[in-house]
């Protein structure tokens, strides 16, 4: 397992590990040597699964002691993209001791023709596992929309305009991006991420070049998606299950047992948009205006604006006292998955991170959609458009803006029983909950992945 640098992809990649080591497979995962502490009490099978540190090389700019993406803002992401392409040969000389059957990989362009020169003294294949949704990719890196050869030779590729699908992507899909969308994917995706590689062409490269791609995602969600992927990349597509997040270990704080504990069954509303989310000041104080207008308790977990320093100062005049007792926003992290299973909590404003949206579906809370970037836009249209489990926040089509009168129309939508779309979504999450918790469908897909995988190497 060799994972981008970030703690939403290694813990992923280690969510399939945990799959594979409880099957008895043996797992070599490459971690950055500091950051092996953090996911030491996720490692469910340590017996199986051995953590191997890697030195992270030094680049300038960035930070000493930067291993992941938590250690730096975004703007130097990119820093640590080359840092990893500088562990080459390093990785080429543990393969060659390790002789494993496969290496995971996702934004490690090179990984591929690595193996390919490995290949004469071990077999050894390459899968791309992806953590974002087949959807996402069949929208965004469709070589049916991009060239990948006038990629790799840096001559005049055309910018694919991402506010229409490709040509034979699945007709019935709501996926289609709004103009602020389009900009904001083409604005990173044509940018350096590393040194001298784009990041579409370090994408397209992976896909095109590894022996197989591999989701965490299921045929019943996404199967046009999937048969568009493996006729258009013309390579096994492998899927892995839903990844229904595995039970929590730990109990609910206190101090949020003793708040939801006020109200009633499904009356809270939870809002969350995931660790790298700053919005914009005007931005943060209407979601929360928002939610006060909705007139229901809410919880919202929000990093502070990027203009200031702390929740408090971002806080609209008089706003803590209006919603003293009845409405938190809180700076720090708190327990999602336990505070969504809460049985007062009924609704979940979510930034439409994968990970979030499968806590929401196996919870009985409702789901409002407000994506932030890149496959957040993706996942909210599949969510809110093909499979109608949630209701999207409606915003500006070229500024990407929304009001506080938007965010109190979509939760209110999905927290009345008598609307004609929140019922619609009612039903609909409750068919995906109970398909999702069914006995036997996750570990029926890891059989499946791991047949896929032996079939490789036949």
């Amino acid at each position: 397992m060799f994972p981008w640098f970030a703690m939403g992809h290694l813990t992923s990649f280690l969510h399939i590990s945990n799959k594979l080591a409880a099957r008895g497979h043996r797992i070599s995962f490459l971690i950055p040597t500091k950051t092996q502490s953090k996911l030491t009490t996720f490692n469910l099978h340590p017996n199986l699964i051995t953590f191997i540190p890697l030195i992270v090389p030094h680049v300038d700019g960035l930070p000493l002691g930067a291993e992941t993406t938590a250690d730096v803002p975004f703007h130097l992401h990119h820093h640590l993209m080359t840092a990893m392409d500088r562990t080459e040969s390093a990785i080429e000389s543990i393969l060659s001791d390790l002789k494993p059957n496969f290496i995971f990989f996702d934004f490690t362009h090179w990984i591929p023709a690595l193996t390919r020169r490995l290949s004469a003294k071990i077999s050894i294949k390459s899968i791309h596992y992806c953590t974002v949704s087949p959807a996402t990719i069949a929208y965004l890196d469709s070589p049916e929309q991009i060239s990948i050869d006038k990629l790799v030779q840096g001559s005049d590729y055309k910018l694919p305009d991402l506010t229409n699908p490709p040509l034979s992507f699945p007709q019935n899909s709501s996926v289609k991006l709004h103009v602020f969308e389009a900009k904001a994917t083409t604005d990173f995706d044509y940018k350096e991420f590393g040194s001298g590689v784009l990041f579409k062409t370090r994408q397209m490269i992976s896909f095109s070049d590894c022996d197989a791609i591999a989701f965490k995602s299921c045929r019943e969600m996404e199967k046009p998606f999937c048969d568009y992927l493996e006729t258009h990349f013309k390579k096994p597509i492998l899927l892995s299950g839903p990844g229904i997040p595995e039970p929590p270990t730990s109990t609910l704080d206190e101090k949020w047992v003793n708040w939801l504990g006020q109200f009633k069954e499904g009356s809270v509303v939870y809002c969350a948009l995931g660790s790298q989310c700053n919005l914009k000041e005007d931005q943060f104080i209407e979601l929360i205006l928002g939610l006060e207008m909705s007139g229901f308790p809410f919880l919202a977990a929000l990093k502070p604006p990027k203009e200031v320093n702390s929740i408090e100062e971002a806080l609209p005049e008089g706003f803590k006292e209006r919603v003293e007792g009845k409405g938190i926003v809180e700076g720090g992290w708190v327990q999602q998955q336990l505070i969504l299973g809460h049985p007062s909590v009924g609704c979940f404003v979510t930034h439409c991170g994968s990970g979030s949206l499968t806590e929401a579906l196996v919870n009985e809370c409702q789901i409002v959609l407000l994506p932030q970037f890149g496959d957040q836009f993706v996942n909210a249209r599949l969510m809110g458009g093909d499979l109608k489990v949630g209701v999207e926040i409606e915003r500006g089509e070229e500024d990407g803006l929304f009001t506080k009168e938007d965010v109190c129309k979509a939760v209110k939508m999905v927290m009345d029983q008598d609307n004609e779309v929140g019922k619609e979504v009612r039903f609909n999450h409750a068919k995906w909950k109970d398909f999702l918790l069914k006995d036997g469908i996750e570990s029926s897909y890891i059989d499946d992945f791991i047949k896929n995988l032996r079939d490789l190497l036949v």
